[in-house]
């Protein structure tokens, strides 16, 4: 797995399904932090995973794991819009 350094960025442990997993998400499986490095879709919603260490696996479309995501702070996609908060 690459070193990353995050600069200004939170990790959030997330409930992710094969409709919601991203790219760059890690997967820790037997003990072993995984980074998804591609996805490809499969027939009946699922989705095959692979790993920057060249490891595969399906997630089916039922599936549910929890995931460590990086995000940057002041990323537009979490948290409250401000137009809704406002005062």
């Amino acid at each position: 797995m690459r070193t990353w350094v995050p600069g200004s960025a939170m990790a959030a442990s997330i409930e992710i399904t094969a409709t919601t997993v991203q790219r760059g998400d890690v997967i820790q499986i037997g003990g072993q932090p995984c980074r998804v490095a591609d996805l490809f879709h499969l027939p009946g919603g699922a989705k095959r995973l692979r790993f920057e260490s060249g490891e595969l696996l399906t997630l089916h479309a039922r599936s549910r794991l929890i995931a460590l995501r990086m995000q940057r702070v002041g990323d537009h996609r979490r948290g409250f819009s401000p137009t809704r908060h406002r005062r």
